[in-house]
């Protein structure tokens, strides 16, 4: 019993879980600090000397901020850019990825590359070729442009991430259900997709959370408030002589809480596809 005591805090555990604990107070501190400055009044963000914690509780600023600026719309728009290009990316990676594992074709490795290659280019870089051509097809100020660029900057990922995917599962399981009277296409649905599930939702979450909290994009061609994502209408809280630091927090809270029920509904499989989808 004494050297199972003596073993349970060793130096290295004790190092290990202070670095442990050290990180996660590193990531989480910000989160923090948002939430207090959320519930703060505008005079005592101001006030000197600053406290830790608000001296008055401002709960009513989550309730005020529906008022100060149009969450509600801002809101909805992020809603139908997010879930419209996710649905565009699931649409076009699956057969891509599904092709690109199950049959081998000449330049196949170029393809691959190529897809790589478009991970390098940022929007920011690209923004004014980017806004010509929005111009050029008269989509300035459209959801129909936020939809399909934040499609086109998260498709690559999506594809690599269910190509690997799909390679793993073996071929012996489509074959045995073609030799059932299925056809390509119903085993890749009834067969193929329910078996990598945690992939595809994988590449959901991530290129939902990519299109929710999109910005530069969204930031160059949309002018009409109502049509504003939830990123960029946070900016009316930001004056030219003063910044109001409670309404801005308060409604980046409430922007990430949609992220965060999602990211915990669905954590299963997440960490499932992306252990599963490396395994060949």
């Amino acid at each position: 019993m004494k050297n199972l005591k003596a073993k349970k805090f060793t130096p290295k555990k004790v190092a290990t879980m202070a670095g442990a604990y050290f990180l996660a107070w590193f990531f989480v501190y910000p989160y923090i600090n948002m939430f207090l400055t959320s519930v703060r009044s505008h005079d005592e963000l101001y006030a000197t000397p600053s406290t830790h914690l608000p001296q008055v509780w401002q709960w009513r600023n989550y309730i005020d901020v529906w008022s100060h600026a149009p969450i509600a719309s801002f809101l909805k728009s992020s809603l139908i850019v997010a879930i419209c290009a996710t649905i565009l990316v699931l649409l076009v990676s699956l057969p891509a990825a599904y092709f690109l594992a199950r049959y081998k074709f000449k330049l196949r490795g170029a393809f691959l590359l190529l897809v790589l290659a478009t991970q390098m280019f940022s929007p920011t870089a690209l923004i004014i070729g980017i806004f010509r051509e929005v111009d050029f097809f008269k989509l300035l100020d459209s959801y129909i442009a936020l939809i399909v660029l934040n499609a086109g900057f998260n498709l690559a990922f999506s594809i690599w991430l269910l190509a690997g995917f799909f390679s793993s599962i073996p071929t012996e399981i489509e074959e045995a259900a073609l030799i059932d009277g299925c056809t390509r296409i119903q085993a890749l649905r009834k067969i193929t997709i329910p078996i990598a599930l945690p992939g595809v939702v994988t590449a959901i979450i991530f290129t939902f959370v990519a299109a929710w909290n999109e910005f530069t994009i969204a930031l160059t061609i949309i002018s009409s408030v109502d049509k504003k994502p939830l990123p960029v209408g946070l900016t009316q809280f930001i004056g030219q002589y003063d910044i109001a630091w409670e309404y801005l927090f308060t409604s980046t809270i409430i922007a990430i809480i949609p992220v965060v029920i999602l990211f915990i509904s669905i954590e299963k499989y997440l960490v499932g596809g992306l252990t599963a989808g490396s395994v060949k």
